[in-house]
């Protein structure tokens, strides 16, 4: 076993609580996600998934940016939302031209960078759903269905075979996430 999969093996368990706890809405989500991102920066730039690397290490700061906005705002600052048709044109555009430039950085300045388009596109939507996340969008869990799929693909190329089945359960996950975000939503709709 080498160390990229002792290191798997140590980030899944921490990851894979970040993603139970945020379901719950539970802040202590952004502890084991710092802890478990701050693994995979190693992870990702080894396994020359550059991007990705640099992914998880905006992942730990994002991860301190939503532990404050989980604890600095009101409780009605604190609800799910739902954003509109409006804004997530706009992020969905925004996200390609950000994925297609990224990409091409990847591809002329790392030259051994694998995939850089698709590295590009996996991290660039997953920045966009964190940040949704910490905001506590609905909408958030739907990019993370997609965001997982892709991401399994992706790491399955790689040889991440570890990663890649965290990848199957985050799908999975983010299908009860949003089912279960939906529920609330709805309620704390009907009880204002």
């Amino acid at each position: 076993m080498d160390i990229i999969q002792i290191l798997e093996y140590i980030a899944l368990p921490m990851a894979l609580m970040f993603l139970v706890l945020v379901i719950m809405e539970n802040i202590w989500c952004w502890l084991f996600g710092i802890v478990s991102s701050a693994i995979y920066v190693f992870i990702m730039y080894e396994s020359q998934v550059y991007s990705e690397s640099i992914l998880y290490g905006i992942y730990v700061v994002l991860g301190f940016f939503g532990w404050y906005k989980w604890t600095t705002n009101s409780e009605s600052q604190n609800r799910i939302k739902q954003a509109s048709v409006k804004t997530h044109i706009l992020i969905i555009s925004l996200g390609i031209v950000l994925s297609l430039g990224l990409g091409t950085v990847m591809k002329h300045y790392m030259t051994d960078s694998f995939r850089p388009y698709a590295d590009a596109f996996s991290s660039v939507f997953s920045l966009i759903a964190t940040y949704m996340e910490a905001y506590k969008w609905l909408s958030a869990w739907v990019f993370w269905i997609i965001i997982n799929v892709f991401s399994l693909w992706l790491y399955f190329d790689r040889g991440l075979l570890t990663t890649s089945i965290l990848m199957l359960v985050y799908f999975v996950f983010s299908i009860v996430g949003y089912v279960e975000w939906r529920r609330r939503y709805l309620k704390q709709n009907t009880l204002a």
